[in-house]
């Protein structure tokens, strides 16, 4: 695929790891998705790039507490965060983290959706987002996982104006959360099987040519397989958490 220079507002352009150790996780994921790790000196704050043959793929955050999560975070790419925020508060999100900027790369914000899932916001300067998506070795999909679909159809419609498309009426049904006529990510409904003290998340997918074969060498880096790999709307895809508890999926992509 060739490398992405700029993302539409309401579509996510970046993710990002929050961890304790970074050796740790470098060793992990260039490990499974043949990244290179770049940067986390001191004029960074400590943030670290992942790479794909010199392309950015993600980002590598310090964790500062105990108490924040050790998760992937999706961002969303938009035109001004602080009106996006203001959107949000009214819509009934509880805002974590305020708008500010990063150096001259960008500004953010960070909220939790009125059914628990946190989500980050990118409002892009000089970093643009993730320069390669949607292909074997790069982020390709979020998924809102939630207890409470409705709540979370109508928040993301008064914030981002997405559309919640069911794209299948099974057993387990399947929203595809689109942007103007564009899929942008999805929302499952969390199961009883579920224990009710995880909290609703967004889910971020990576790209693999095998899911089964990824899976396998996930748990040879010291991963733990939580479900599958079995086959969705989007894809086999298996879920997994990487040492420290990162929770992340891997999702069977066609190579570019």
């Amino acid at each position: 695929m060739p490398e992405v220079s700029s993302y539409a507002p309401g579509t996510p352009a970046w993710v990002d790891l929050g961890s304790t150790d970074f050796a740790a996780a470098q060793a992990f994921y260039c490990g499974l998705f043949g990244w290179q790790a770049a940067g986390g000196g001191p004029g960074s704050g400590g943030y670290c790039m992942f790479q794909k043959e010199g392309r950015t793929v993600a980002g590598l955050a310090p964790v500062m507490t105990d108490a924040q999560p050790r998760a992937w975070t999706t961002y969303v790419r938009v035109a001004d965060a602080d009106a996006t925020v203001a959107r949000a508060r009214r819509a009934g999100a509880d805002v974590l983290m305020d708008p500010l900027d990063v150096l001259d790369a960008g500004r953010m914000a960070l909220f939790a959706d009125p059914t628990g899932a946190s989500l980050a916001l990118w409002q892009p300067r000089a970093h643009h987002g993730a320069d390669v998506a949607h292909e074997v070795g790069a982020y390709c999909w979020s998924e809102l996982q939630t207890r409470d679909r409705a709540a979370a159809a109508a928040f993301y419609r008064a914030v981002f104006s997405w559309r919640a498309r069911v794209a299948d009426e099974g057993p387990a049904p399947y929203t595809e959360w689109r942007c103007g006529d564009e899929p942008v990510g999805a929302m499952v409904e969390v199961g009883a099987e579920i224990p009710p003290q995880v909290p609703a998340h967004w889910l971020v997918h990576f790209g693999v040519a095998d899911c089964d074969e990824a899976v396998a060498r996930a748990a040879r880096l010291g991963g733990v397989a939580l479900a599958g790999p079995a086959g969705t709307p989007r894809g086999r895809v298996g879920v997994l958490s990487d040492p420290a508890g990162a929770v992340f999926a891997v999702m069977a992509v066609r190579p570019a």
